[in-house]
Protein backbone atom coordinates (compact mmCIF):
# COMPACT_ATOMS: atom_id res chain seq x y z
CA UNK A 1 0.00 0.00 0.00
CA UNK A 2 1.28 3.43 -0.97
CA UNK A 3 -0.13 6.91 -0.53
CA UNK A 4 0.25 9.27 -3.48
CA UNK A 5 -0.21 13.03 -3.50
CA UNK A 6 -2.32 13.92 -6.55
CA UNK A 7 -4.02 16.91 -8.15
CA UNK A 8 -7.81 17.12 -7.71
CA UNK A 9 -10.00 17.36 -10.80
CA UNK A 10 -10.69 20.99 -11.65
CA UNK A 11 -14.47 20.39 -11.67
CA UNK A 12 -14.55 17.76 -8.90
CA UNK A 13 -16.98 19.67 -6.69
CA UNK A 14 -19.67 19.99 -9.34
CA UNK A 15 -19.20 16.36 -10.36
CA UNK A 16 -19.68 14.91 -6.88
CA UNK A 17 -22.72 17.14 -6.31
CA UNK A 18 -24.22 15.90 -9.57
CA UNK A 19 -23.65 12.34 -8.32
CA UNK A 20 -25.69 13.01 -5.17
CA UNK A 21 -22.78 13.51 -2.77
CA UNK A 22 -24.09 16.09 -0.29
CA UNK A 23 -21.69 15.51 2.58
CA UNK A 24 -18.41 16.19 0.75
CA UNK A 25 -17.77 19.67 2.16
CA UNK A 26 -18.30 18.99 5.86
CA UNK A 27 -14.92 19.67 7.46
CA UNK A 28 -13.38 18.93 4.03
CA UNK A 29 -14.57 15.34 4.42
CA UNK A 30 -13.92 14.26 0.82
CA UNK A 31 -10.30 14.59 -0.36
CA UNK A 32 -8.92 14.23 -3.90
CA UNK A 33 -5.44 15.51 -3.02
CA UNK A 34 -4.33 11.95 -2.25
CA UNK A 35 -5.01 8.38 -3.36
CA UNK A 36 -3.93 4.99 -2.06
CA UNK A 37 -2.38 2.42 -4.36
CA UNK A 38 -2.65 -1.31 -3.67
CA UNK A 39 -1.35 -4.36 -5.46
CA UNK A 40 -3.77 -6.98 -6.77
CA UNK A 41 -2.36 -9.40 -4.20
CA UNK A 42 -3.16 -6.97 -1.37
CA UNK A 43 -6.74 -6.62 -2.60
CA UNK A 44 -7.06 -10.41 -2.66
CA UNK A 45 -5.82 -10.55 0.95
CA UNK A 46 -8.36 -7.96 2.10
CA UNK A 47 -11.20 -9.69 0.27
CA UNK A 48 -10.29 -13.11 1.71
CA UNK A 49 -9.93 -11.73 5.24
CA UNK A 50 -13.32 -10.04 5.02
CA UNK A 51 -15.01 -13.26 3.90
CA UNK A 52 -13.31 -15.28 6.63
CA UNK A 53 -14.29 -12.85 9.36
CA UNK A 54 -17.87 -12.71 8.14
CA UNK A 55 -18.12 -16.49 8.50
CA UNK A 56 -16.81 -16.15 12.05
CA UNK A 57 -19.35 -13.41 12.82
CA UNK A 58 -22.07 -15.83 11.72
CA UNK A 59 -20.65 -18.42 14.12
CA UNK A 60 -20.93 -15.88 16.96
CA UNK A 61 -24.65 -15.39 16.26
CA UNK A 62 -25.17 -19.15 16.37
CA UNK A 63 -23.25 -19.27 19.67
CA UNK A 64 -25.24 -16.43 21.24
CA UNK A 65 -28.58 -17.94 20.26
CA UNK A 66 -27.63 -21.46 21.36
CA UNK A 67 -26.36 -20.27 24.74
CA UNK A 68 -28.93 -17.49 25.30
CA UNK A 69 -26.24 -14.84 25.86
CA UNK A 70 -28.62 -11.88 25.76
CA UNK A 71 -27.41 -10.38 29.02
CA UNK A 72 -23.79 -10.51 27.87
CA UNK A 73 -24.77 -8.52 24.77
CA UNK A 74 -27.05 -6.16 26.73
CA UNK A 75 -30.04 -7.19 24.64
CA UNK A 76 -33.42 -6.93 26.44
CA UNK A 77 -34.80 -10.46 26.64
CA UNK A 78 -38.15 -9.47 25.15
CA UNK A 79 -36.33 -9.20 21.80
CA UNK A 80 -34.60 -12.57 21.98
CA UNK A 81 -37.25 -14.44 19.98
CA UNK A 82 -37.31 -11.70 17.33
CA UNK A 83 -33.54 -11.95 16.89
CA UNK A 84 -33.65 -15.76 16.75
CA UNK A 85 -36.48 -15.68 14.22
CA UNK A 86 -34.72 -13.14 11.97
CA UNK A 87 -31.59 -15.32 12.00
CA UNK A 88 -33.23 -18.71 11.51
CA UNK A 89 -35.49 -17.38 8.76
CA UNK A 90 -32.53 -15.59 7.12
CA UNK A 91 -34.43 -12.34 6.79
CA UNK A 92 -33.15 -9.98 4.08
CA UNK A 93 -29.98 -8.03 4.80
CA UNK A 94 -28.44 -5.56 2.38
CA UNK A 95 -25.02 -4.49 3.62
CA UNK A 96 -22.35 -4.06 6.30
CA UNK A 97 -18.86 -2.58 6.66
CA UNK A 98 -15.87 -4.07 8.45
CA UNK A 99 -13.27 -1.55 9.59
CA UNK A 100 -9.79 -2.99 9.18
CA UNK A 101 -6.26 -2.00 10.11
CA UNK A 102 -3.92 -2.93 7.26
CA UNK A 103 -0.21 -2.67 7.92
CA UNK A 104 2.40 -4.36 5.71
CA UNK A 105 0.17 -7.32 4.90
CA UNK A 106 -1.14 -7.68 8.46
CA UNK A 107 -4.93 -7.33 8.65
CA UNK A 108 -6.81 -6.79 11.91
CA UNK A 109 -10.55 -6.33 12.47
CA UNK A 110 -11.24 -3.15 14.44
CA UNK A 111 -15.05 -3.41 14.42
CA UNK A 112 -18.05 -4.40 12.31
CA UNK A 113 -20.55 -1.68 11.37
CA UNK A 114 -23.29 -4.11 10.46
CA UNK A 115 -26.53 -2.28 11.24
CA UNK A 116 -26.21 1.38 10.21
CA UNK A 117 -22.96 1.88 8.25
CA UNK A 118 -22.41 5.09 6.30
CA UNK A 119 -19.69 6.30 3.86
CA UNK A 120 -21.41 4.08 1.29
CA UNK A 121 -22.06 6.44 -1.63
CA UNK A 122 -18.49 7.70 -1.65
CA UNK A 123 -17.14 4.13 -1.61
CA UNK A 124 -19.47 2.76 -4.27
CA UNK A 125 -20.01 5.62 -6.73
CA UNK A 126 -17.90 8.71 -6.03
CA UNK A 127 -14.47 7.10 -5.98
CA UNK A 128 -15.34 4.95 -9.01
CA UNK A 129 -16.09 7.99 -11.18
CA UNK A 130 -12.98 9.67 -9.79
CA UNK A 131 -10.94 6.70 -11.06
CA UNK A 132 -12.39 6.98 -14.57
CA UNK A 133 -11.17 10.57 -14.75
CA UNK A 134 -7.88 9.91 -12.99
CA UNK A 135 -6.82 6.89 -15.06
CA UNK A 136 -9.41 4.49 -16.47
CA UNK A 137 -6.68 1.92 -17.16
CA UNK A 138 -6.40 1.31 -13.41
CA UNK A 139 -8.71 -0.88 -11.35
CA UNK A 140 -10.42 -0.53 -8.00
CA UNK A 141 -11.71 -2.98 -5.41
CA UNK A 142 -15.27 -1.83 -5.93
CA UNK A 143 -18.31 -3.67 -7.22
CA UNK A 144 -20.47 -2.29 -4.40
CA UNK A 145 -23.10 -0.60 -6.52
CA UNK A 146 -23.56 -3.50 -8.93
CA UNK A 147 -23.71 -6.08 -6.15
CA UNK A 148 -26.11 -3.97 -4.11
CA UNK A 149 -28.46 -3.50 -7.04
CA UNK A 150 -28.37 -7.21 -7.90
CA UNK A 151 -28.86 -8.24 -4.27
CA UNK A 152 -31.84 -5.95 -3.80
CA UNK A 153 -33.37 -7.64 -6.82
CA UNK A 154 -32.78 -11.02 -5.19
CA UNK A 155 -34.42 -9.78 -1.98
CA UNK A 156 -37.46 -8.29 -3.75
CA UNK A 157 -39.56 -11.54 -3.78
CA UNK A 158 -39.19 -11.79 0.00
CA UNK A 159 -40.76 -8.39 0.70
CA UNK A 160 -44.13 -8.37 2.41
CA UNK A 161 -47.24 -7.33 0.50
CA UNK A 162 -47.80 -4.64 -0.61
CA UNK A 163 -44.25 -4.79 -1.92
CA UNK A 164 -43.31 -1.14 -1.40
CA UNK A 165 -39.97 -0.69 0.37
CA UNK A 166 -39.96 2.42 2.54
CA UNK A 167 -36.65 4.07 3.42
CA UNK A 168 -36.25 5.97 6.69
CA UNK A 169 -33.67 7.92 8.69
CA UNK A 170 -33.59 10.67 11.32
CA UNK A 171 -34.14 14.31 10.44
CA UNK A 172 -31.37 16.89 10.33
CA UNK A 173 -28.52 14.44 9.74
CA UNK A 174 -27.11 15.05 6.28
CA UNK A 175 -24.87 11.97 6.09
CA UNK A 176 -27.68 9.61 7.11
CA UNK A 177 -30.07 11.25 4.67
CA UNK A 178 -27.56 10.97 1.81
CA UNK A 179 -26.89 7.29 2.55
CA UNK A 180 -30.59 6.46 2.85
CA UNK A 181 -31.48 8.29 -0.36
CA UNK A 182 -28.69 6.47 -2.19
CA UNK A 183 -30.04 3.13 -0.96
CA UNK A 184 -33.50 4.15 -2.15
CA UNK A 185 -32.12 5.07 -5.58
CA UNK A 186 -30.37 1.70 -5.91
CA UNK A 187 -33.61 -0.07 -4.95
CA UNK A 188 -35.46 1.78 -7.70
CA UNK A 189 -32.73 0.80 -10.17
CA UNK A 190 -33.34 -2.80 -9.06
CA UNK A 191 -37.01 -2.45 -9.99
CA UNK A 192 -38.47 -2.04 -6.50
CA UNK A 193 -41.25 0.38 -5.64
CA UNK A 194 -40.06 2.73 -2.91
CA UNK A 195 -41.09 5.49 -0.54
CA UNK A 196 -39.28 7.71 1.97
CA UNK A 197 -40.21 8.94 5.44
CA UNK A 198 -38.41 10.19 8.52
CA UNK A 199 -38.28 8.00 11.61
CA UNK A 200 -40.46 10.43 13.59
CA UNK A 201 -43.23 9.95 11.00
CA UNK A 202 -43.64 6.28 11.90
CA UNK A 203 -46.80 5.58 13.89
CA UNK A 204 -48.21 2.56 15.74
CA UNK A 205 -51.92 1.73 15.87
CA UNK A 206 -53.92 0.06 18.62
CA UNK A 207 -52.96 -3.37 17.29
CA UNK A 208 -49.24 -2.58 17.48
CA UNK A 209 -48.91 -2.34 13.70
CA UNK A 210 -46.67 0.25 12.04
CA UNK A 211 -48.08 2.87 9.69
CA UNK A 212 -47.19 6.15 7.96
CA UNK A 213 -48.64 9.58 8.66
CA UNK A 214 -51.21 9.16 5.87
CA UNK A 215 -52.48 5.96 7.48
CA UNK A 216 -50.76 3.59 5.04
CA UNK A 217 -49.46 0.41 6.63
CA UNK A 218 -45.68 -0.09 6.55
CA UNK A 219 -45.05 -3.51 5.05
CA UNK A 220 -41.30 -3.18 4.42
CA UNK A 221 -38.87 -0.63 5.76
CA UNK A 222 -35.13 0.00 5.53
CA UNK A 223 -34.08 2.08 8.53
CA UNK A 224 -30.80 3.88 9.10
CA UNK A 225 -31.49 3.81 12.82
CA UNK A 226 -29.70 1.49 15.26
CA UNK A 227 -31.45 -1.37 17.01
CA UNK A 228 -30.01 -0.42 20.41
CA UNK A 229 -32.05 2.77 20.11
CA UNK A 230 -35.14 1.02 18.78
CA UNK A 231 -35.14 -1.49 21.64
CA UNK A 232 -35.48 1.37 24.12
CA UNK A 233 -38.03 3.43 22.18
CA UNK A 234 -41.70 3.30 23.10
CA UNK A 235 -42.52 1.74 19.71
CA UNK A 236 -39.80 -0.90 20.19
CA UNK A 237 -42.15 -3.12 22.16
CA UNK A 238 -44.22 -3.53 18.98
CA UNK A 239 -41.35 -5.04 16.96
CA UNK A 240 -41.76 -8.69 18.06
CA UNK A 241 -45.53 -8.81 17.67
CA UNK A 242 -45.57 -7.16 14.25
CA UNK A 243 -42.83 -9.24 12.68
CA UNK A 244 -45.22 -10.88 10.21
CA UNK A 245 -46.71 -7.56 9.07
CA UNK A 246 -43.64 -5.31 8.92
CA UNK A 247 -40.29 -6.43 7.51
CA UNK A 248 -37.38 -4.40 8.89
CA UNK A 249 -34.09 -4.13 7.02
CA UNK A 250 -31.50 -4.51 8.38
CA UNK A 251 -32.83 -7.59 10.30
CA UNK A 252 -32.92 -7.79 14.10
CA UNK A 253 -29.94 -10.14 14.38
CA UNK A 254 -27.76 -7.21 13.33
CA UNK A 255 -28.16 -6.02 16.94
CA UNK A 256 -25.53 -8.65 17.80
CA UNK A 257 -23.05 -7.56 15.13
CA UNK A 258 -23.34 -3.81 15.69
CA UNK A 259 -22.61 -4.44 19.35
CA UNK A 260 -18.91 -4.34 20.28
CA UNK A 261 -19.34 -7.41 22.47
CA UNK A 262 -19.04 -9.14 19.11
CA UNK A 263 -15.29 -8.45 19.30
CA UNK A 264 -15.06 -10.19 22.68
CA UNK A 265 -16.86 -13.31 21.51
CA UNK A 266 -15.03 -13.46 18.20
CA UNK A 267 -11.79 -13.68 20.15
CA UNK A 268 -13.25 -16.18 22.64
CA UNK A 269 -14.35 -18.50 19.87
CA UNK A 270 -11.39 -17.96 17.53
CA UNK A 271 -8.35 -16.96 19.61
CA UNK A 272 -5.93 -18.21 16.96
CA UNK A 273 -7.43 -16.24 14.08
CA UNK A 274 -4.75 -13.97 12.65
CA UNK A 275 -7.28 -11.26 11.83
CA UNK A 276 -8.60 -10.85 15.38
CA UNK A 277 -7.26 -8.76 18.25
CA UNK A 278 -7.51 -9.92 21.87
CA UNK A 279 -10.58 -8.27 23.39
CA UNK A 280 -12.34 -8.46 26.75
CA UNK A 281 -15.21 -6.80 28.56
CA UNK A 282 -14.85 -4.33 31.43
CA UNK A 283 -17.86 -3.02 33.34
CA UNK A 284 -15.95 0.17 34.22
CA UNK A 285 -13.27 2.27 32.63
CA UNK A 286 -9.89 0.56 32.86
CA UNK A 287 -7.57 2.07 35.48
CA UNK A 288 -4.48 0.19 34.37
CA UNK A 289 -3.72 -2.56 31.88
CA UNK A 290 -0.28 -3.53 30.59
CA UNK A 291 0.63 -2.96 26.97
CA UNK A 292 -1.31 -0.90 24.45
CA UNK A 293 -5.09 -1.08 24.17
CA UNK A 294 -8.20 0.67 22.92
CA UNK A 295 -11.17 1.13 25.23
CA UNK A 296 -14.53 1.38 23.39
CA UNK A 297 -18.08 1.57 24.75
CA UNK A 298 -20.23 -1.50 24.09
CA UNK A 299 -22.53 0.86 22.19
CA UNK A 300 -21.26 4.01 20.51
CA UNK A 301 -21.30 5.84 17.20
CA UNK A 302 -18.88 7.92 15.15
CA UNK A 303 -15.80 7.28 17.29
CA UNK A 304 -17.28 8.68 20.51
CA UNK A 305 -15.89 7.82 23.98
CA UNK A 306 -12.88 5.95 22.60
CA UNK A 307 -9.58 5.96 24.50
CA UNK A 308 -6.19 4.70 23.31
CA UNK A 309 -3.66 3.90 26.04
CA UNK A 310 -0.06 2.73 25.68
CA UNK A 311 1.94 1.62 28.73
CA UNK A 312 -0.32 3.61 31.02
CA UNK A 313 -0.20 6.82 28.97
CA UNK A 314 -3.36 8.06 27.26
CA UNK A 315 -2.37 8.72 23.65
CA UNK A 316 -5.75 10.00 22.50
CA UNK A 317 -9.38 10.02 23.60
CA UNK A 318 -12.72 11.36 22.45
CA UNK A 319 -15.71 12.62 24.40
CA UNK A 320 -19.33 11.60 24.18
CA UNK A 321 -22.25 10.23 26.11
CA UNK A 322 -21.74 6.49 25.72
CA UNK A 323 -20.43 3.87 28.14
CA UNK A 324 -23.43 3.03 30.31
CA UNK A 325 -23.21 -0.68 29.43
CA UNK A 326 -19.46 -0.85 29.99
CA UNK A 327 -16.52 -1.16 27.65
CA UNK A 328 -14.73 -3.50 25.30
CA UNK A 329 -10.97 -3.40 25.78
CA UNK A 330 -9.17 -4.43 22.61
CA UNK A 331 -5.45 -4.74 21.95
CA UNK A 332 -4.18 -1.76 20.00
CA UNK A 333 -3.42 -2.27 16.31
CA UNK A 334 -1.12 0.43 15.06
CA UNK A 335 -2.22 2.01 11.79
CA UNK A 336 0.30 2.81 9.05
CA UNK A 337 1.49 6.41 9.17
CA UNK A 338 1.90 8.32 5.90
CA UNK A 339 3.30 11.67 7.03
CA UNK A 340 0.68 11.94 9.75
CA UNK A 341 -2.16 10.39 7.74
CA UNK A 342 -3.44 7.11 9.19
CA UNK A 343 -5.82 5.10 6.99
CA UNK A 344 -8.53 2.65 8.06
CA UNK A 345 -10.02 0.36 5.43
CA UNK A 346 -13.78 0.03 5.33
CA UNK A 347 -14.37 -3.34 3.68
CA UNK A 348 -17.94 -3.59 2.41
CA UNK A 349 -20.13 -6.69 2.32
CA UNK A 350 -23.28 -6.89 0.22
CA UNK A 351 -25.54 -9.77 1.18
CA UNK A 352 -22.62 -11.21 3.15
CA UNK A 353 -20.25 -11.13 0.15
CA UNK A 354 -17.13 -8.88 0.02
CA UNK A 355 -17.78 -6.16 -2.54
CA UNK A 356 -15.22 -3.38 -2.25
CA UNK A 357 -13.57 -0.91 0.07
CA UNK A 358 -13.37 2.75 1.02
CA UNK A 359 -10.56 4.41 2.94
CA UNK A 360 -10.93 6.91 5.76
CA UNK A 361 -7.82 8.61 7.03
CA UNK A 362 -7.25 10.64 10.14
CA UNK A 363 -4.53 12.95 11.40
CA UNK A 364 -5.04 11.45 14.85
CA UNK A 365 -5.16 7.87 16.09
CA UNK A 366 -8.96 7.63 16.28
CA UNK A 367 -11.07 7.50 13.12
CA UNK A 368 -14.20 9.59 13.64
CA UNK A 369 -17.13 10.95 11.68
CA UNK A 370 -15.07 13.72 10.12
CA UNK A 371 -12.05 11.62 9.12
CA UNK A 372 -11.38 12.18 5.44
CA UNK A 373 -12.49 9.84 2.69
CA UNK A 374 -9.68 9.20 0.20
CA UNK A 375 -9.99 7.16 -3.05
CA UNK A 376 -7.90 4.14 -3.98
CA UNK A 377 -6.80 2.08 -6.97
CA UNK A 378 -4.73 -0.93 -7.90
CA UNK A 379 -2.88 -2.03 -11.02
CA UNK A 380 -3.94 -5.29 -12.66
Amino acid sequence: MQRHTITPRTDWEQKVKDQGFLFYKNESYYDETAAYEFTAAEVDLIEAATADMFDKCCAVVDHVIKNELWDEFFIPKEYADLIKWSWIEDMPSFYGRMDLAYNDGDIKLLEFNADTPTSLLEASVIQWYWLQDYDSRLDQFNSIHEKLQAHMGVCAPYLYAPSVLTFACVRDHLEDLMTTKYMQDVAEQAGLRTDFIYMDEIGVDDKGEFYKADGTAIGNIFKLYPYEWMFHEEFGKCLPGSRMSTLWIEPAYKALWSNKMLLVYLYKLFPDCKYLLPAEYSAKEVVYRPGAYVQKPVYSREGANVKIVKYGEVLEQTGGEYGEEGYVVQDYAELPDFNGNRPVIGSWLIGGVPAGMGIRESKGLITGNMSKFVPHFFKT
